[in-house]
């Protein structure tokens, strides 16, 4: 099995509605049109709220920029490129405050019931024998990284999502200086 690649460069940026940004979308599986599992970078250039998906669970992640101010159910959360992915309910109204101008930010979604989805972030290497079928993925953030899947290691460059459907008791892994590791329940 191989991973799949896509490169953030190569991907068309899609205004939002509201103006505050734009988003790439790097993988909507099964399909575009009704997805389960939605990957996604967004740059976001002012204040406002997030768009809300009910049945969904989100991860989020700074990739770039001094930060965000998360504001959620009266608790204010700090972000910045160094901290851990901030998971939420997608129905929970969420308004976002960039904290130094702006960010490029990661975007992981699922729709429920698949159950919860894991984002981390990976600085060294990272290695898991997976218990269940899950789909993998991995977004190399500034360098290079390697992907790995039992002895098989495809190398990343930076600002590239690599992806794939993995079956129970596959053993696999990433080396990177920086990257994010995500997994999703099928």
């Amino acid at each position: 099995m191989n991973w799949q690649l896509i490169r953030l460069d190569e991907v068309p940026a899609s205004p939002w509605r509201n103006g505050g940004g734009v988003t790439r979308e790097l993988l909507a599986w099964p399909e575009a049109a009704d997805w389960t599992c939605r990957l996604s970078v967004a740059e976001v250039t002012q204040d406002g709220p997030f768009s809300r998906f009910d049945g969904v669970q989100r991860c989020f992640a700074v990739l770039d920029g001094a930060g965000v101010r998360l504001g959620l159910n009266g608790q204010c959360f700090d972000l910045d490129r160094h901290s851990a992915p901030f998971a939420f309910d997608g129905a929970v109204p969420i308004d976002c405050q960039l904290l130094g101008g702006p960010t490029r930010d990661f975007n992981l979604m699922v729709r429920q019931p698949l159950g919860p989805a894991l984002m981390r972030r990976v600085a060294g290497h990272w290695s898991t024998t997976l218990e269940n079928s899950k789909l993998i993925a991995m977004y190399s953030i500034t360098t290079g990284a390697e992907a790995r899947f039992g002895s098989k290691i495809t190398a990343l460059p930076a600002g590239c999502l690599a992806w794939q459907l993995v079956p129970a008791g596959a053993e696999v892994g990433l080396s990177a200086a920086e990257a994010l590791w995500m997994e999703v329940p099928l």
